[in-house]
């Protein structure tokens, strides 16, 4: 009974900030995540009350499964953006910025953190300040296809935005890997340098095939059903076993690993938009089922972060210059590339700033962190915690302001209920007298 009071409160509190945070005009995915720290264990939580707000992080943790399959269905979305038929022309931008933007910004917190470090050697270490510039390479992919689907956005930076975020899960692990392995190793001096390098590439590979296979399996099967409600029912089958065998480990030879859910359900929608010749109808069937879930995942999301991090001042002072750090590394690196493979203006200019939110997979990697490295894992972890809650409250409405100023959301502002809906009873009045009157 609790676990149904906690998910009916989270929804119908994250659409009443909503209305709250319209008349500031911005994104709902921002509301969702306010309310998520409004009712999380970090203030109503702490009243007690059961129902009323999680009382405690692992209430957040027993909801765990619906923010894994929200995932599956954000990731599924999101591979369906890589329709060869529309990328064919963006591939080599995407490929080029996608990876070149997360390099840049983890060289950039790397070298600042590093240059701390001689500065406060007791307070960054090396190890430290290479690993969190390894986590700056991640990129939210959730709260950006959030924030594109809310206004309708559509244009050259909307186009080549949503496959680059796509491609930072894969760039960032590869990057993780390296840095995490070469952290481990100078701690420690016992770190397997050859599990490091051929763990994240196998990981990749079977996260790819996983999600390939799946998907020839959906397209089969959606060829047998002639319902749209059935084959509704075949995708979010699909996707929910696809996130459950991704939760599996697997062992090749000596080395062992995990699939990266992402990464696979990106590969099913990918796969999926690319050889059924239903998928466009489909998703927009979808995307209106899973609007729910997606609503409850970013209120949990922001049930997860805990406000405790502010209270350790080299917390906030380290995190404000990784926040700081990875943003300009976002932004130049986006820049730069975007001018060396001949991107138009509008991209050079504004899709740096869409690349800032970060939550999810930046959390995953802190979390190995924080089990591995002792008490530096535990301080990259609340560093990273404290970024994660400064990028998920501004990061949504810094993408929608580019994406404004781009001229990619065009949408003209909804009309007010009250006024629309006098308008339609004015017009039935005048139809219900012009009956009367025809009558007489």
């Amino acid at each position: 009974m609790l676990f149904l009071l906690l998910i009916s409160w989270a929804l119908f509190a994250g659409l009443l900030m909503t209305r709250v945070t319209n008349i500031f005009k911005l994104p709902d995915v921002t509301a969702y995540l306010i309310v998520g720290v409004i009712i999380g264990p970090s203030i109503l939580g702490k009243l007690g009350i059961q129902g009323i707000g999680f009382t405690s992080f692992e209430e957040v943790d027993s909801l765990s499964i619906i923010s894994d399959v929200a995932l599956g269905f954000i990731a599924f979305a999101i591979g369906n953006e890589f329709k060869l038929s529309e990328i064919k022309h963006i591939g080599k931008q995407a490929f080029v910025i996608g990876v070149f933007q997360a390099v840049v910004a983890t060289l950039c917190v790397d070298v600042v953190l590093i240059m701390m470090h001689y500065i406060m050697p007791d307070i960054v270490t090396i190890p430290m300040a290479i690993t969190l510039g390894a986590i700056a390479a991640a990129t939210a992919p959730a709260a950006t296809l959030m924030v594109v689907k809310q206004y309708k956005a559509k244009g050259p930076v909307t186009d080549i935005l949503l496959p680059i975020v796509a491609l930072d899960d894969a760039v960032g692990l590869v990057i993780f890997a390296a840095s995490f392995g070469t952290a481990s190793a100078m701690i420690s001096g016992s770190a397997n340098v050859l599990n490091l390098i051929v763990e994240p590439i196998l990981e990749i590979t079977a996260s790819l095939l996983l999600g390939s296979v799946v998907a020839l399996i959906l397209t089969y099967l959606e060829s047998k059903f002639y319902s749209n409600t059935n084959r509704l029912i075949l995708i979010i089958a699909s996707i929910v076993i696809t996130v459950a065998i991704a939760k599996a480990s697997f062992c090749v030879g000596s080395f062992g690993g995990s699939f990266s859910p992402l990464l696979v359900c990106m590969m099913l929608g990918t796969v999926f938009c690319n050889i059924c010749p239903l998928s466009g109808e489909l998703m927009d069937i979808a995307d209106k089922w899973s609007q729910p879930i997606l609503v409850l995942f970013f209120v949990l999301s922001g049930a997860e972060l805990d406000l405790s991090v502010f209270r350790n001042p080299i917390v906030i002072v380290v995190g404000i210059i990784y926040v700081l750090t990875r943003s300009f590394g976002k932004y130049i690196g986006a820049r730069i590339s975007a001018d060396m493979v001949g991107s138009k203006e509008v991209i050079k200019k504004y899709l740096g700033i869409t690349l800032l939110p970060q939550a999810g997979v930046a959390l995953g990697m802190s979390a190995i962190v924080a089990r591995s490295l002792g008490t530096n894992g535990l301080l990259i972890r609340n560093i990273t915690l404290f970024g994660v809650l400064i990028y998920e409250l501004i990061g949504p409405t810094f993408t929608k302001i580019a994406l404004e100023k781009a001229g990619e959301i065009t949408e003209k502002p909804k009309e007010d209920v009250n006024s629309r809906n006098k308008k339609i009873k004015a017009v039935k009045r005048k139809e219900f007298i012009d009956k009367i009157l025809k009558k007489r």
